[in-house]
């Protein structure tokens, strides 16, 4: 299919979603989710939340493609100490554990370098996108609100989201005045199975237009508790502790405003399945030796004489300034403006006892603006400019990508058409990267994407949705410069200098009942990618492999979704599911560390001042496993929530909860992880929390 020529020959306006634009009617100052908002989770408010990634003020049940929204109490009970513990067991949504602190999203198949996570719709500059064992540098426990983005909706940020686009939305920048001048937010939690003590605490105060805010988290909670069928009691080196501090300060008027954040960040996590036997090994051509030059014959052999009983662990450091504005009406013509610059400095060190065996760095700067135009003989859309500078580097014993310089720019646009029951939408993207190493090496790519949709409005509480779009994706320094060993993942990386872009045409097809006692969501979609750029194994010893950055035509088909029953005002039932299928073309075999089906309820209710909430899935056996990979048993995960909420004077409430994971206490493994063999899920967890809003 040339989606890319049937998309350019049919030319049909429309807008896709995008971080930062709240509804038309409301202010640009987004107040959605206020941080200690209680909306009950599944309640009809929670539904009908708008999503701050469209400008046009579209519902989560009214995008051309699903967007999940996780705000409330919702999220409160579900934050975990990383992303992809706090999104797992979303429709679509699985993660790539790395033991308790690293662990990213893994959205209809894919993650990084095909997911973005965004704060506030800029770009999170860290170094996540290079190895599953490297955290993404945000603080779920101080998030007021997430976004994900599936599908061709998140194709205005670039092929670093070409998987997906998750919108993290926090208060470090003040929006608004808090009623009164003064308002804040306190949490304790309490957990059983890593003995996790964790604080929040926020205040906003404001005088006049000028608004300050500051807040803070501090983590501490030791290694993980499985069952016993794993071996051991706990996975040694699943330990994260650490602290954030943000600070920043506004100025608020009647049409928007404009403020400044500084964000700091402290962390320190283990990291389970390092084995030291492997670091020697290196390719010959195509075939892994390792131990002793004597032995070129191709037999595997190792004898290394090693003895490393600590665990390693990262200390990470990240520094972070934010300028942020979002203005109505700011010159004719322009209907709403928004400005968002970002400048990280990042740093961690992989330590070994007592010494520093590698440093990555990330130094970074990221600038994106938006306009949204008045409305142009029925079309409403924005476009914008953003560009980024990030210099990376790996020094040490794992260095195994180059220092390089990655500068990307972009032009985008975006136009929404109404005829009739029908809502027409287009979007594009144009980008320029150069990439350029140390060793005099550089690369240039100038992808371009794009996406049309038709929303049709069937009648009564009916839509159908269908999107079509052409994405393409640079390769990124690793895939095209790496070359060494990697003993987080176990493996030795071969980059491929001769990569080109990676193009992916796509059809979602999206059904939807959005009113009434039943309402649904029910999500088709096929993805063919033409020299889809993954790291093909081609050899291995024992759990060490030689992997090689490839290109090769893949495809991936699923469907997710979820159906839910009102009982009642006060009583509620869903059931959701999710399937992918990612292979090569041409017989190729299937892709790696592609998570299992999952099928699941929910069920949900409030009794006066207690609300409650219990959910079951089960994850099937993965078998569809590609070459060198092992099967991967299924597992039937049970979780619960129960709360009790209450007030604190005149002007205060607070809520009680208990949040349980894995009640049956299953020895549970995750296919889509890197070390599943050596960092199985969390055995049964209670956290008990404390909140109250002021």
């Amino acid at each position: 299919m040339n989606f890319k020529a049937l998309l350019l020959s049919a030319a049909v306006p429309a807008v896709m979603p995008h971080p930062g634009w709240a509804a038309e009617a409301a202010p640009t100052r987004p107040t959605v989710v206020p941080p200690a908002g209680f909306a009950q989770a599944g309640s009809l408010a929670d539904r009908e939340i708008v999503v701050t990634a469209s400008m046009i003020g579209l519902k989560a049940d009214e995008t051309a493609t699903p967007v999940i929204t996780l705000s409330g109490d919702q999220l409160i009970h579900r934050r975990q100490a990383t992303l992809g513990d706090t999104l797992a067991g979303q429709p679509g949504i699985h993660f790539d554990n790395f033991g308790g602190g690293a662990s990213r999203p893994v959205i209809r198949g894919q993650t990084a370098p095909r997911v973005q996570a965004l704060s506030d719709g800029a770009s999170i500059q860290d170094a996540s996108a290079i190895s599953p064992d490297h955290a993404i540098t945000t603080e779920p426990l101080l998030l007021r609100g997430i976004e994900v983005l599936r599908g061709p909706s998140a194709l205005l940020y670039g092929g670093s989201a070409i998987g997906g686009a998750i919108n993290l939305l926090d208060e470090k920048v003040p929006t608004s005045v808090p009623e009164g001048g003064f308002a804040g937010v306190f949490e304790g939690r309490l957990g059983t199975a890593d003995d996790e003590r964790s604080l929040v605490g926020g205040i906003t105060a404001g005088t006049g237009p000028i608004v300050f805010h500051i807040e803070g988290v501090h983590r501490d909670s030791n290694d993980y508790r499985v069952p016993g069928g794993f071996g051991e009691r706990h996975v040694d080196g699943s330990y994260n502790k650490g602290s954030t501090v943000s600070g920043g300060v506004s100025w608020v008027g009647d049409r928007g405003y404009v403020g400044v954040a500084y964000t700091r960040q402290r962390s320190e996590y283990g990291l389970p399945g390092h084995n030291h036997d492997y670091e020697d090994c290196h390719p010959h051509g195509s075939r892994l030796h390792c131990g002793g030059h004597g032995h070129d014959d191709g037999d595997h052999d190792h004898d290394h004489g090693h003895d490393h009983d600590e665990v390693p662990f990262v200390k990470l450091r990240s520094e972070r300034f934010d300028l942020r504005s979002d203005y109505d009406d700011p010159l004719p013509g322009i209907e709403k403006f928004r400005f968002r610059l970002s400048f990280t400095d990042y740093e961690h060190d992989e330590i070994e006892g007592d010494k520093i065996g590698t440093t990555f760095k990330n130094k970074a700067h990221d600038i994106r603006v938006e306009m949204a135009h008045q409305p142009l003989g029925g079309l409403r859309g924005a476009f914008g400019v953003q560009h980024s500078d990030g210099k990376t580097s790996a020094l040490g014993k794992e260095a195994f990508i180059p220092e390089a310089d990655t500068r990307s720019t972009a032009l985008f646009l975006m136009e929404t058409l109404d005829i009739g029951p029908v809502r027409f939408e287009l979007a594009l993207r144009k980008e320029w990267q150069r990439i350029e190493t140390t060793r005099g090496r550089f690369a240039k790519h100038d992808p371009f994407s794009i996406s049309g949709a038709a929303v049709w409005d069937v009648g009564g509480d009916y839509s159908l949705a269908v999107s079509l779009a052409h994405s393409e994706r640079a390769p990124n320094v690793q895939e095209l410069y790496a070359r060494g060993v990697h003993l987080a993942t176990n493996t030795y990386e071969l980059g491929t200098a001769t990569l080109g872009k990676e193009k992916g045409e796509s059809v979602d097809i999206t059904f939807r009942k959005t009113a009434g006692a039943t309402t649904f969501t029910l999500a088709a979609y096929h993805q063919q990618y033409h020299d889809y750029i993954f790291a093909r194994t081609l050899d291995r010893f024992e759990d060490f492999r030689l992997i090689r950055y490839t290109a090769a035509d893949a495809t991936f088909t699923g469907v997710d979704g979820e159906v839910r029953h009102q009982f009642t005002s006060d009583f509620g039932l869903s059931l959701f599911g999710d399937y992918v299928r990612a292979k090569l073309e041409d017989g190729g075999g299937n892709l790696p560390r592609i998570p299992s089906g999952r099928l699941g309820a929910r069920a949900d209710g409030r009794w006066g001042a207690f609300s409650a909430d219990i959910e079951y899935y089960h994850v099937f056996t993965q078998r569809k496993i590609a070459d060198f990979e092992t099967r991967t048993p299924g597992y039937d995960m049970i979780n619960a929530t129960l709360a009790y909420r209450f007030d604190v004077g005149t002007k205060a409430d607070a809520e009680i909860f208990v949040r349980a994971t894995n009640l049956t206490n299953e020895l549970a493994y995750n296919h889509a992880s890197f070390i599943k063999n050596a960092s199985p899920l969390r055995g049964r967890n209670f956290v008990f929390g404390l909140r109250t809003h002021f």
